[in-house]
């Protein structure tokens, strides 16, 4: 059985991996990935709108890796709609990438598991094999945070190298062009990024587990035998 020492730090590990667990499963959900402002680029050249009046053509948008919503300012008022990502929305983005992101994310779910499992097993005893040991919870925490942090730079390339807002604001608009003024990446975001580190946190626990602690030895008096206890 491990120390109570090694048994606190496990026990913070296969939280951490829970809490990663949580996290990845909320960000998906939510669609709130990226937010930013959008210009109706076709109204402004029709009123050959100048600066002051551009405020009148900037509309809002928000989107996740499901669903997001849009908020069309031509000129006439707001409106608002909401939008899915599948089945029809996908075809309009680079589908293969967005797909992508979507299994490292369910990976990172699995592997997040996994490392949470190891550190349980480590909390309740101690394994026989060494890869099922501290080693075996540092690796499944490295490949779940590698796989994290692989999704998260997925979803930025496809925002910044493939035009994702722009494809999406202009999704089914044929009489309208919208052009991308502003981008801000939003708590689903930064959840994820969180998730991450929580894993490369579980690295420094692991280690920190591995300290031995001092043994406090007791000192034992030797009992000194004289000429006078023996005839006594």
């Amino acid at each position: 059985m491990p120390g109570w020492f090694k048994k606190a730090w496990y026990g913070l590990a296969s939280l951490l991996s829970f809490s990663s667990f949580i996290l990845i499963v909320v960000a998906m959900a939510a669609p709130h990935w990226l937010s930013g402002k959008i210009l109706c680029q076709t109204g402004v050249d029709l009123v050959n709108a100048t600066d002051p009046e551009l405020v009148k053509f900037i509309g809002d948008i928000y989107y996740g890796l499901f669903q997001g919503c849009k908020v069309r300012q031509c000129g006439l008022g707001g409106r608002q709609s909401q939008f899915k990502i599948f089945p029809h929305l996908v075809k309009e983005l680079n589908a293969g990438l967005h797909v992508t992101i979507l299994l490292l994310l369910f990976l990172a779910l699995a592997l997040a598991l996994v490392s949470m499992g190891f550190a349980i097993l480590n909390m309740i005893q101690v394994p026989y094999r060494a890869v099922n040991g501290p080693g075996g919870i540092c690796l499944w925490n490295v490949l779940a945070g590698g796989v994290m942090a692989l999704a998260i730079t997925s979803f930025m390339a496809a925002v910044k190298f493939h035009n994702l807002t722009e494809r999406i604001a202009n999704f089914q608009e044929r009489l309208f062009r919208f052009v991308v003024v502003e981008e801000r990446y939003e708590e689903s975001f930064w959840i994820c990024v969180a998730s991450a580190s929580a894993h490369a946190a579980n690295l420094v626990v692991v280690a920190i587990s591995q300290i031995p602690l001092p043994e406090i030895k007791t000192k034992i008096e030797e009992a000194t035998v004289t000429a006078e206890d023996i005839l006594y």
